[in-house]
């Protein structure tokens, strides 16, 4: 494998790993939420992290990748560090200053009603997030993938151990007769804030996230170059509304089923769907991964004169792990979907179109690159629209008819549509040779061994998984055969 590979392969690594760590966490949290909070309370926190989707989006208006491109362009790169910085700061103190004060109409419209609480909560969350977007991307910049790693990882973990503490070990504690630990406990714990914990520890989480990475933030002259500020929003600003375009098209669902379904179910359905979206995680953690590293690594290497070989073998190994990843979920599903509540399993079969969704979607990430580098950012918007345009059609029309399935459904037909028609796009503007021809047969071999395994499944789940994980091997045999000699030549 040459060079670059070699370096986005351990940078992906480096990068995903307080990725693949903290979703694995989130992942086994989710039998716990799943077995101690009813469909319909878990609709509420589904529905609340959808809604941040898409305020982070906005708040970060499309800096990270402004950031790495005006790095690249500008002689004064600590200048475009520190106008990206100080425009964030302000934006997001405005943002947790407005929404504050107006938290008790915004929780009505939300559907959060009774808890204004919540609105504070995520508004201070969203700011640090928002404003520590750029002390991150910066790392990634200037490859620091350790320390990136380091601070991403205590996020993790604080957040992680607060929803134990609070759910976990405070729930039982107080449930208790008789504790030790009880006079401390009432003193920290009210059973009525219930799913509120969540949101808690996600905001401790962030407000410690963001004093960690004070020493990229306090050590910069707070001084804003205003005409390097306007030629950034203007590469941005088509990014920004990409990213809520692409958002929509991730989380929308999440945000329109309790809206468009009776209100004595919307919040039930949205909680499995919720819930079941999360067993997609493998594709979803190593995409999520994947794009930490990809982005800079492709504005460092587009001048060199393989560029456009090396993105072609990248797109090629990344079909191959995903493909990999979408077979191994579905062909052990049997033990996999214990991993929900058994009030939630009735919406697994949402799982593998969400999964080739997402792999879909990770295409299309992968030809992305081609209007970020050549700077034709307003394609990028113009995708992404045109995709949430199709999920919002295909929801609005599908979510009361079908519930959480039309939604399923609506968001691969999205990315699908997204992928082909920025493949037609990307060869005008930045023309690549993807190796189609064994792309497009991974991807047919393992949609073929899936169903296949859905036709011969029998009564007994031991053989099922003996039967799936065979067909599994002898998949990755195969790749091994025809790719291992490429690889290694590479």
């Amino acid at each position: 494998m040459n060079a670059p590979l070699k370096k986005l392969a351990s940078q992906t690594a480096i990068y995903g790993l307080p990725t693949i760590v903290g979703r694995l966490l989130n992942y086994f949290l989710t039998p716990l939420y799943t077995y101690l909070f009813s469909t319909s309370e878990f609709g509420d926190v589904t529905s609340a992290y959808a809604y941040v989707s898409f305020l982070l989006v906005f708040l970060t208006y499309g800096m990270e990748t402004t950031l790495f491109r005006f790095s690249q362009t500008e002689v004064e790169k600590e200048k475009v560090y520190t106008t990206a910085l100080v425009s964030l700061f302000v934006s997001s103190i405005i943002f947790i200053l407005v929404t504050s004060f107006f938290a008790v109409p915004i929780s009505e419209t939300l559907k959060f009603s009774g808890h204004p609480e919540y609105v504070i909560w995520f508004a201070i969350i969203l700011g640090c997030d928002a404003l520590a977007a750029i002390p991150f991307a910066r790392l990634r910049l200037q490859n620091k993938a350790k320390r990136f790693a380091v601070i991403r990882s205590l996020n993790i973990v604080i957040n992680i151990g607060l929803n134990l503490f609070f759910i976990v070990f405070c729930k039982s504690v107080y449930d208790a007769p008789e504790s030790v630990f009880k006079p401390f406990v009432e003193m920290v714990y009210d059973p009525a804030i219930g799913i509120g914990y969540i949101f808690i520890s996600n905001l401790f989480a962030s407000v410690i996230t963001l004093l960690l990475l004070s020493p990229e933030i306090i050590t910069v002259k707070w001084k804003v170059d205003t005409e390097l500020w306007k030629r950034m929003m203007k590469y941005g600003l088509p990014l920004l509304i990409a990213g809520l375009a692409g958002m929509a098209n991730e989380t929308l669902d999440r945000v329109l089923i309790p809206h468009l379904l009776p209100e004595a179910i919307g919040k039930s359905q949205n909680g499995i769907y919720g819930a079941c979206y999360k067993v997609a995680i493998l594709m979803t953690i190593f995409i999520q991964a994947f794009r930490f590293a990809a982005e800079p690594f492709f504005f460092n290497h587009y001048k060199e004169a393989d560029s456009k070989k090396t993105v072609a073998l990248i797109m090629k190994y990344f079909v191959i792990i995903c493909s990999v990843i979408f077979l191994g979920t579905m062909m052990n599903m049997e033990w996999i979907q214990y991993f929900v509540g058994e009030k939630f399993r009735e919406g697994l079969d949402v799982v593998p179109i969400l999964l080739l969704a997402n792999l879909f979607l990770g295409i299309f990430i992968n030809q992305s690159i081609w209007y970020k580098l050549t700077g034709k950012t307003s394609y990028g918007a113009m995708l992404t629209i045109f995709g949430a345009l199709i999920t919002i059609t295909l929801n609005i029309y599908w979510i009361p008819r079908y519930g959480y399935m039309g939604s399923a459904w609506a968001t691969l037909i999205c990315y699908a549509s997204m992928m082909v028609v920025s493949y037609f796009w990307g060869n005008k503007h930045y023309p690549v040779d993807y190796d189609l021809k064994r792309i497009l047969g991974y991807l047919g071999i393992s949609l073929t061994l899936y169903l296949i395994s859905v036709f011969i499944k029998t009564e007994s789940a031991g053989i099922n998984l003996f039967l799936n994980n065979f067909m599994l091997l002898g998949f990755i045999i195969m790749l091994w055969k025809l790719e291992a000699k490429g690889l290694v030549k590479q």
